[in-house]
Formats: structure tokens, C-alpha cells, sequence
């Protein structure tokens, strides 16, 4: 098991994933919308999750509803974590992985990371972007 798989299960208060599979099947069977309150205590604001993730109105719908995110909420709730457990490996902490994913880079055209985790294009890009610096390619 991974440092990734087990920190996501413990910030998103989920049964640690053992493997990619196991993670599929959690976004798969939904997320419960509790994960939002814990994007919320890892740092990620309000108006981040609701750009990133769902927007509020949506939110309140479902939690009123007691419905759970649906599957592709759920996926980007994950990959929201996924990208800040990527960034907290390469920086050491939590807050200066904030820092950097709201931080414009050159290399996304003057975008912040956090921005460009949309999409899975975007997440794609700053994971290899983690990965350079993390390998000292910074650029």
C-alpha cells in the first residue's frame, strides 16, 4: 500500500485503498458528501471546492437530500486529494503544497496548479509538473 493510499483514506475518512482498483470502486459506489467537510479541514477553500469539485448550491441539495456525490464529484474529490498528497510528498508539508498548487507557473501559462485540476488533462500535467521538481527538473 502507498503513502497516497493511505493518506487519502485518512484525510477523506474512508477505509484506506489498498490498490488503484480499490480506489475506483470508492469513487465508483460515491463518496459520501462528509468528504467535502474534509477538503475543507485539509485546507482547500469553499470557493475552490465549488469550482473544483461542486458548487455549493449543489452541495446543500444533496446533502438535504442525503444523497451522496455522485461518481464524478467523488472523482474529483479524489483527485484533489491525490494531487495534495503529491504536492505535500515533493514540498513537506501541507500548507507549502497550498501555497505552491495556488501559486501561477509558468509552465500552465501563468495558471495555478489548483486551477488546471478540472480536468483530468490538467491534473495530468501537474502531476508530471510534481514529478519534474520532485526529480530536480524544475522548470
Amino acid at each position: 500500500m502507498s503513502v497516497l493510499h493511505q493518506q487519502i483514506g485518512e484525510w477523506l475518512g474512508v477505509p484506506v485503498p489498498k490498490t488503484d482498483q480499490q480506489m475506483l470502486e470508492m469513487v465508483e459506489q460515491q463518496l459520501p458528501t462528509s468528504a467535502i467537510n474534509r477538503l475543507v479541514a485539509l485546507g482547500i477553500t469553499r470557493p475552490e471546492i465549488d469550482a473544483l469539485v461542486v458548487p455549493l448550491r449543489t452541495l446543500q441539495h444533496r446533502r438535504s437530500r442525503r444523497e451522496k456525490l455522485t461518481v464524478a464529484e467523488s472523482d474529483r474529490v479524489l483527485r484533489v486529494a491525490r494531487l495534495l498528497s503529491q504536492a505535500k510528498s515533493v514540498y513537506g508539508s501541507r500548507e507549502r503544497a497550498l501555497a505552491w498548487l495556488r501559486r501561477p507557473h509558468p509552465r500552465l501559462r501563468g495558471r495555478a496548479p489548483l486551477e488546471t485540476l478540472k480536468t483530468d488533462t490538467g491534473s495530468r500535467m501537474v502531476e508530471e509538473l510534481l514529478v519534474q521538481i520532485d526529480e530536480g527538473m524544475f522548470v
